[in-house]
């Protein structure tokens, strides 16, 4: 009798170590452990989602006829690690080996690979997780002898992978990326479809019972628990999305609007990236959606590129630079992560509404992930271990392959640039540009040397400046400089004192 370990993160019933197992003679298990749970603050949503779905996931396979052990959160339990319940239940059961996908955490992996199976005294096989379009090997394949890993390249070879708005070689409609086009401001036109709502059965009131209960002091509301919890929910997740929003998605993508936190976006990641959804069955809703000329090619383009491009190369990075990438700081930050970013308090418009988006629903799109509170942190220079941990804790999406590389690299630019070419840093102007933010702010946008001057203002060119030495030579950012060499000198010099001043006092913020 062989046990399968199942984890939070693969609830997916072709997961490749599912189709190993016989459920005539082997047992699967799942497991909800206090370390697991708490290594960082995790949002209570966040918890609550892979509780949840996990209990829907080991009730389904129960019905299919697989004999299943679960594990249930438990604070005094003694099994606290995952490594101690599966010792636990392999004692058990006299268990002849253990089954297993590779998982998306380095930390885990290589304890699975490297300790487990001498812990343990049985032997622990790992099967590679084919629900990714792109393996760990074939990326590694992909980025051996480029000298710079750029997602664009590795983006138009998943199109010629999967055929995806494919005409042959060629892609469709004669380009390969749209993005110029999707960067419209959102107005209040066209209107915003209502939210998808799901009812609540036993299994999830039950874990937002026991959530409220045992994280209440990690950081968000679980009052405002909307999400999916089963593969059926999330199906219609997706239809909903496909009909009623991304028309509008390539349009408004990178549009924010204060008091709505989804506009024209999915909020499918979650559940693909906690396997209720196969990423190809997604961008396949997208293509057909196309196809019958519901939607778009700038929005089933851009649509797919998140998934196929971005999220299949982000993964990549991560494995193949994995242990050393997590503690990059090429640029040298040594500050701590602001306190508001904790607790929400700030006269700032836009990371204020950033905050309250991202606790009230354990999510923010990717653009006021970057731009807002993902910019302030770069610019101010802040640890870039803090932010990434902060991210991991507060989105209800966010797994450590997906999480690290996306704020490590592209947010906080940690890893000297290897990821991106420039850092994607801005001042107030761009927000400014694709929100209504501003208007209603505490600082003036108009501004960078006053006393309510706008923080990002400032900021900026501070960043600028005291990384001149590292940037001055890169040739996107070489109108940057020139514009700041420009300015009168004494405008130079009041707009780094006020930046300093800031920085003194950026827990007042």
């Amino acid at each position: 009798m062989r046990i399968g370990l199942i984890l939070g993160d693969q609830l997916t019933h072709s997961l490749a170590s599912l189709r190993v197992l016989d459920p005539t003679c082997d047992r699967i298990l799942m497991a909800e452990v206090a370390a697991e749970a708490s290594y960082v603050p995790h949002h209570p949503q966040k918890i609550a989602l892979i509780f949840s779905a996990m209990r829907h996931f080991a009730a389904e396979l129960r019905n299919q006829g697989w004999q299943v052990d679960y594990h249930e959160y438990d604070a005094q339990s003694s099994c606290s690690t995952l490594l101690s319940v599966v010792q636990s239940y392999a004692t058990e059961f006299s268990a002849s080996a253990i089954i297993t996908t590779e998982c998306g955490e380095y930390r885990l992996q290589h304890a699975i690979s490297n300790a487990w199976q001498q812990q343990l005294g049985i032997p622990v096989e790992c099967y590679i997780d084919d629900r990714f379009i792109c393996s760990q090997a074939e990326f590694a394949q992909w980025a051996q002898g480029r000298k710079q890993l750029r997602m664009e390249y590795f983006y138009r070879d998943m199109r010629r992978k999967t055929g995806l708005l494919m005409q042959g070689d060629k892609p469709e409609g004669g380009d390969w990326n749209y993005d110029a086009d999707n960067r419209k401001r959102w107005n209040g036109d066209p209107s915003l479809p209502d939210p998808i709502a799901f009812a609540r059965d036993d299994i999830d009131k039950a874990v937002i019972k026991l959530v409220t209960e045992e994280f209440s002091h990690h950081p968000g509301n679980i009052d405002t628990f909307e999400w999916a919890t089963t593969r059926q929910q999330a199906l219609e997740a997706l239809a909903h999305f496909v009909r009623f929003r991304l028309p509008y998605f390539g349009d408004y993508q990178d549009a924010m609007a204060k008091d709505q936190h989804q506009l024209f976006h999915s909020l499918l990641s979650p559940y693909i990236n906690c396997g209720l959804l196969l990423p190809l069955e997604v961008c396949q809703a997208a293509l057909k959606a196309y196809e019958d000329n519901h939607v778009p090619l700038n929005a089933a383009e851009g649509f797919i590129r998140q998934i196929i491009g971005w999220r299949e190369y982000v993964r990549g990075i991560y494995w193949l630079n994995m242990p050393q990438y997590a503690h990059l700081n090429k640029l040298g930050n040594t500050r701590d992560l602001p306190r508001y970013y904790w607790d929400g308090d700030t006269k700032m418009a836009c990371m204020s509404d950033a905050f309250k988006t991202t606790f009230n629903h354990a999510y923010a799109h990717h653009i006021q992930r970057l731009m807002v509170t993902g910019n302030f942190a770069l610019i101010a220079g802040i640890k870039p271990e803090d932010v990434c941990d902060w991210y991991l804790a507060v989105y209800a999406d966010a797994y450590d392959w997906v999480e690290l590389p996306n704020t490590l690299g592209m947010v906080m630019h940690a890893d000297g640039g290897y990821l991106g070419s420039k850092p994607y840093a801005a001042s107030g102007n761009y927000i400014h540009k694709m929100s209504n933010y501003c208007s209603g702010c505490h600082y003036s946008i108009k501004t960078s040397t006053e006393h309510d001057s706008c923080p990002f203002n400032s900021l900026y060119w501070h960043f600028i400046q005291r990384h001149k030495e590292q940037f001055n030579g890169n040739p996107r950012m070489t109108m940057i400089y020139r514009s700041f060499e420009k300015m009168d000198s004494g405008k130079q010099q009041a707009i780094l004192n006020r930046a300093e001043y800031l920085l003194s006092h950026i827990d007042e913020l």
